[in-house]
């Protein structure tokens, strides 16, 4: 290893702290993580270190430790150790088979095809739209009492014809309401 001026070795000090802070910023948003992000700087002022005196103009250093910042990121990324996380324990069961959700919603799609026009498109609008319920209203060309009877009489058929509860929640989770 050569041997460093002491002048280059107080300029690359006097760089670290003046743009530490920024390149930690630009390393968090890469990288959305507070400890990685730091990991990601000190790796990124290693590069630029060992790279200082190839760097002609220090004015531009930022510029390159920005550089080492988003391409040591990606080739963080890229590694297939990355992405494994420890857990104290294995799952028990297997995931859920996303085909069975593909059978469930082509009987929902069936059933809600089956609905009256106006009340499929009031439960569709308010749910699958995610409107509120003035803005259905508008949409309808009616008021807001009638889309709230309208996606009432909806909901209260399509529970009927279900086998289970699943049609009593939304998309996403949310509580469907009537």
């Amino acid at each position: 290893m050569a041997v460093r001026d002491p002048r280059d070795v107080a300029a690359f000090t006097d760089f670290a702290d003046t743009h530490g802070a920024e390149l930690f910023r630009t390393a968090y948003l890469v990288v959305g993580d507070h400890q990685l992000a730091e990991d990601l700087v000190q790796e990124a002022l290693v590069k630029t270190y060992v790279a200082w005196a190839r760097i002609r103009d220090h004015g531009k250093a930022t510029s390159y430790a920005r550089k080492a910042v988003v391409t040591t990121a990606i080739s963080w990324r890229r590694r297939r150790s990355f992405h494994e996380r420890p857990q104290l324990a294995l799952p028990e069961s297997p995931a859920a088979d996303p085909v069975d959700g593909v059978g469930l919603r082509d009987d929902l799609w069936r059933e809600l095809a089956s609905l009256p026009p106006r009340q499929r498109a009031a439960i569709v609008l308010r749910y699958y739209e995610d409107l509120s319920e003035s803005r259905t209203a508008e949409l309808m060309g009616c008021s807001v009492g009638t889309v709230k009877s309208q996606v009432s009489a909806g909901l209260t058929r399509l529970r009927l014809r279900a086998d289970t509860d699943v049609f009593a929640t939304g998309t996403e989770g949310r509580t469907v309401t009537s």
